[in-house]
């Protein structure tokens, strides 16, 4: 019986792939002001900045800072962090939180998912101070009752650390769980390693034909109703199973 299903956050309950592309784009409006650069420059020093920085710290949830990201570009081009580093920022990230919409259905599955009694969490990668804001900007936190994020964790997807928390904070036993996210190496390998059943979302990062095959009973879909049907996930909480 599944007793608590949780969710990734990024490309799971909204596409993050386009909100990123509009911060980028806000982003680069600023730098070819501020700097000359252009978009293709802005993007090119930020990727190369993100695996230096991923280099040096490893996976941690620090990896993910846009300020730090931000901060050690403009150190490394001698460019002065009053004021870029902190407009830098600001013009990312409220353009991302702006331009999020949740996944189609998404309320509507948190909606039932508590109708039937079912505890619901979320389990993902990034700092807690942003997850939290995506989550209250897509007015789903309500829905929530605990969060894991990798900064809490100390721990990047997959490691057994972040889902081990995840478990914890559920209060029941690992096959009880229910990990939904559309990180085939993260999310669902993390999720099946632990002992939970998984659910692998495809609406936004399709899988690839070639990809290698899910382990059997893992659901693959690209719509969150789908989970409602899910066997072992109680449909009646006035008749439990």
């Amino acid at each position: 019986m599944i007793r608590t299903v949780i969710f990734d956050i990024d490309n799971t309950l909204y596409c993050f792939d386009a909100a990123h592309a509009k911060a980028m784009e806000a982003l680069s409006r600023y730098a070819e002001t501020a700097f000359g650069w252009s978009g293709e420059e802005l993007r090119r020093r930020a990727l190369s900045m993100q695996k230096a920085l991923r280099d040096r710290m490893g996976d941690v949830s620090a990896i993910h800072s846009r300020l730090i990201r931000f901060q050690n570009m403009l150190e490394a081009e001698g460019l002065p962090l009053h004021p870029h580093a902190l407009r830098m920022y600001e013009a990312y990230w409220e353009t991302l939180l702006k331009s999020m919409e949740p996944s189609p259905g998404v309320e509507e599955v948190l909606r039932e998912l508590k109708r039937r009694g079912i505890t619901v969490g979320a389990g993902t990668d990034m700092t807690a101070l942003m997850q939290f804001r995506k989550l209250t900007d897509l007015n789903l936190l309500p829905w929530f009752d605990f969060i894991v994020t990798s900064e809490e964790a100390v721990a990047e997807k997959p490691s057994p650390g972040l889902f081990s928390l995840c478990v914890k904070k559920a209060g029941c036993a690992p096959e009880e769980c229910l990990f939904v996210g559309d990180n085939p190496s993260k999310d669902i390998a993390g999720a099946l390693q632990a002992g939970m059943r998984a659910v692998l979302f495809t609406a936004y990062t399709k899988r690839a034909p070639e990809s290698a095959p899910l382990p059997e009973g893992c659901l693959v879909t690209d719509s969150l109703r789908d989970i409602l049907s899910l066997p072992g996930l109680n449909p009646d909480p006035e008749h439990p199973a």
